[in-house]
């Protein structure tokens, strides 16, 4: 049975801990009675509660004395109550601290927009020197946490709320690379970040084979900066395709990094969802479905994939 990305997290975490007691896992209320990292582990959790920033702060000092703190809640409240400790902390003074942010987007959907996250991609990319990872499936996720755990760079990892996926093809020797599953060569290639961005990538390019599609796991400026070569060579016009807001997100990003190609944004707008529903609902609610998509995507091919919108 697949595994959704948060529970997936829990999982992989608590196993890497049995051979690594450098690894403490800090969560703002949400693992319940029976997380899986504290009832194996109940001197390495930390039920925060309420205080994000506090949260970091603890991390940046446990990271300081040689251990390697995952902290949990939230995306919105993660990127934004605690953006100036992340600045702080994991930007300028590039402590080992990694945030594992589920419900992002609007996959907290019936929780209403206080809940929902749209922004902290952006946010959090305005600070140097952390690792942002928008994996797409139970495997690929699993891999990000391993690398996370490895590597001395602080981490934000964008996951979604209860949605389960198997993860793309990848090759090992490119488990760090930004690109996954680099299918098709046409001119128009979709560029699909996190698990609904992908999925609907997925299923555009069964009916259009003659686009290209390339899952991009690793979104912070250094990596998709390293990624535009690859990138360069699925196409020459882009289309991102992402459950953020165009201010802040890839797309505009992209846009930057290559000057001499079209980039466009495939987003969830300006709307403010304010009325309960699915994660499926508020995204249907932003236009960002396959229906939407698959107008944008006819309008490019009929122009030629040549022309801006």
């Amino acid at each position: 049975m697949t595994l959704s990305g948060r529970d997936t997290y829990r999982d992989e975490l608590t196993k890497i801990a049995e051979n690594d007691d450098r690894i403490l896992c800090l969560e703002a209320d949400l693992g319940g009675k029976n997380h899986q990292f504290e009832s194996q582990f109940p001197n390495r959790f930390f039920n925060m509660g309420i205080a994000e920033m506090t949260s970091i702060d603890m991390a940046a000092g446990l990271a300081e004395a040689g251990f390697i703190p995952f902290f949990s809640t939230f995306a919105t409240f993660a990127s934004l109550r605690s953006a100036e400790s992340i600045k702080l902390a994991m930007g300028y003074m590039e402590k080992n601290i990694n945030i594992i942010a589920p419900y992002g987007g609007v996959s907290g959907g019936w929780f209403g927009t206080t809940h929902h996250s749209l922004e902290d991609i952006g946010v959090v990319r305005t600070f140097p020197n952390i690792k942002i990872a928008c994996p797409y499936g139970e495997e690929d996720t699993r891999r990000v946490i391993r690398e996370a755990v490895s590597s001395p760079h602080p981490y934000y990892v964008r996951l979604s709320r209860n949605e389960s996926f198997v993860s793309l093809d990848r090759d090992e020797d490119q488990a760090t690379m930004p690109l996954v599953n680099q299918k098709g060569n046409g001119k128009l290639c979709l560029l699909s970040i996190g698990e609904q961005g992908t999925e609907l990538c997925k299923k555009i390019q069964e009916v259009y084979p003659e686009i290209s599609h390339v899952h991009l796991c690793y979104i912070d400026q250094v990596s998709l900066r390293n990624s535009i070569a690859q990138l360069e060579e699925h196409g020459n016009t882009f289309l991102v395709v992402e459950e953020h807001r165009l201010a802040g997100g890839t797309a505009s990003l992209l846009a930057v990094l290559m000057p001499d190609n079209r980039v466009h944004s495939f987003d969830c707008g300006e709307e403010w969802p304010v009325y309960g529903g699915s994660h499926q609902e508020t995204l249907a609610y932003l236009a960002f479905d396959y229906e939407t998509l698959e107008e944008k995507v006819k309008n490019l091919l009929s122009e030629g994939a040549e022309v801006n919108w």
